[in-house]
């Protein structure tokens, strides 16, 4: 099965001129920990609750910082055409629950989440990406 039959096409995501309170606001309203960080329908970047809360708070950031100075912009992602079982080992190896997909021009058109390969595959592959998500160690930063 292809990560484009199991991921999420409606995407919301932040310019990265965007305040950080704006991806903060988005995060809470979607109950979702990240979000994709574009220029046009170029991926540059992803912020996440942990950027903003942890290393924003922790070096004196405001809720007016832009997001391009709290993004994670070293990316994990996955493309439109990979079968699941390699999109779950690329999460079990960086330890993160949700990737974004980029299409043959690498513009993003998805996400992908640990939740969508439970529900839409075999508990096999998403029990292989759980496990490594849920692992001690490793850089969290997406």
């Amino acid at each position: 099965m292809k990560v484009s039959e199991v991921m999420t096409r409606d995407v919301q995501t932040v310019s990265p001129d965007q305040p950080v309170r704006e991806a903060a606001s988005f995060m809470l309203s979607a109950d979702a920990g990240s979000i994709p960080v574009t220029e046009g329908e170029r991926l540059i970047g992803m912020i996440t609750d942990r950027d903003i809360a942890v290393r924003g708070v922790a070096k004196g950031h405001g809720p007016d910082t832009p997001v391009r100075d709290l993004m994670t912009d070293d990316l994990v992602v996955v493309r439109s055409d990979d079968n699941v079982e390699d999109v779950a080992t690329k999460m079990s190896e960086a330890q993160v629950r949700r990737l974004p997909v980029i299409d043959e021009d690498n513009r993003l058109c998805g996400i992908v989440s640990l939740g969508d390969l439970s529900r839409q595959t075999d508990t096999e592959c998403a029990t292989q990406a759980l496990e490594g998500v849920t692992q001690k160690g490793g850089q969290h930063q997406q």
